[in-house]
């Protein structure tokens, strides 16, 4: 790799060879770089390259303006767009090991106290690339670092966090560990506009999303992601199948899950874990059947549940049992008796059904309670006078 050093007498014929050879639409941009640059106007001239690196057709200058202009007054750039611009210029290495060359000294560049904001965001960077080339643990070591400098931050540019859970996102798809990659991917899309990613990158996120959120063994409430627009992303796709499946785990409808299950041979890993899946499913119907019914009716029979659940009345204990373990509901098991009393269901992200499902309960709750008001007006009138 090319030295990042530069002769400052060479910036102005550099400027000038790169403006001959670029295309129209940047050639304007290197005149305004010599003009700020011997001015001194160091934050114009920031302002003016951030610019220049948003264009697209910009890629293929990136390095050698790097290399050969900002190198000659990096110490005047605010770190942390210096570090922006060394990313968008580690994308164009033909080969990932030049891109972690070309971080790592960016990285030592910026490790002082007083741009560890901007540390941190080369430092998650580079475990990007390193993540590429198979060096996992080598991630998880920058992913720990991070995370604790992080939590000692006042405050945090959001470009910064949204760096950190991408890359811890795309750690664990890598190790598949399908809850963290769901926590930490929703993180991230909570730190940028999504509407700034492209078309392919929405549909990426979804369907990971998606088969995340299946496969966690820990996730047994969907809502977040279904309310989430990215899940739109799957419309008019050959996805989109996924999208209805996880509204029918989010209720719990076993029979449109069954429905939809002849997609599973389009994605092995879904496929695979088949018994899984239905076990969630029942699970989730369980989950479905205690939040529909009011708080004064929480006594429910075996054969309800296995009714619901589409499981032999013998095999309902043992799905409580599952479903108390993973605390998704709180109550007793009437062995005897072949009755569950539930006290309590884990709180839920409600999609729209299950919001007007909530709207006409209540709607129902305060009708009883308007007639048990009159009834007491007109009962006990004098009782109460």
């Amino acid at each position: 790799m090319a030295s990042m050093e530069v002769d400052s007498g060479n910036v102005s014929k550099f400027l000038a060879e790169q403006q001959a050879s670029a295309p129209e639409e940047l050639r304007r941009y290197y005149h305004d770089f010599e003009d700020l640059y011997d001015r001194k106007l160091w934050h114009q001239l920031t302002t003016r390259v951030e610019e220049f690196v948003n264009i697209p057709s910009s890629g293929p200058y990136l390095v050698p303006l790097y290399q050969n202009f900002l190198t000659d007054w990096e110490d005047k750039i605010n770190k942390l767009k210096l570090v922006q611009f060394g990313l968008a210029a580690a994308t164009q290495f033909e080969d990932v090991s030049s891109s972690v060359d070309f971080l790592t000294r960016l990285m030592e560049k910026v490790n002082a106290p007083e741009s560890q904001d901007a540390y941190v965001q080369a430092k998650i960077e580079t475990a990007h690339w390193q993540l590429l080339m198979g060096k996992v643990e080598e991630t998880k070591t920058a992913m720990d670092e991070c995370d604790k400098l992080l939590d000692g931050f006042t405050t945090v540019e959001t470009v910064i966090y949204a760096s950190f859970y991408r890359v811890c996102a795309e750690y664990y798809k890598a190790k598949a560990e399908y809850a963290q990659y769901y926590k930490n991917a929703l993180l991230y899309l909570a730190c940028v506009n999504i509407d700034d990613l492209t078309v392919a990158e929405k549909e990426e996120r979804a369907y990971d999303l998606s088969i995340s959120a299946l496969l966690g063994d820990t996730i047994y409430n969907f809502g977040e992601l279904l309310m989430h627009p990215i899940l739109d992303s799957l419309n008019n796709t050959e996805h989109e199948w996924l999208r209805s499946l996880l509204f029918a785990f989010n209720s719990g409808d076993i029979g449109k899950f069954e429905g939809l299950a002849s997609h599973f041979s389009k994605q092995s890993l879904l496929e695979s874990n088949m018994a899984a899946l239905s076990r969630k499913i029942c699970l989730m119907s369980l989950i479905e059947a205690v939040f529909k019914r009011s708080a004064d009716d929480r006594n429910i029979p075996f054969a309800d549940i296995a009714t619901e659940t589409r499981l032999p009345v013998e095999e309902v204990e043992h799905l409580v049992m599952k479903a108390l373990s993973l605390k998704l509901i709180k109550g007793s098991i009437d062995q005897v008796a072949q009755v569950v009393h539930v006290t309590w269901v884990q709180p839920r992200v409600l999609d729209k059904d299950q919001i007007d499902a909530m709207r006409q309960r209540l709607q129902t709750w305060d009708e009883s309670v308007r007639k048990m008001a009159l009834f007491v007006q007109e009962e006990g009138g004098e009782v109460f006078a």
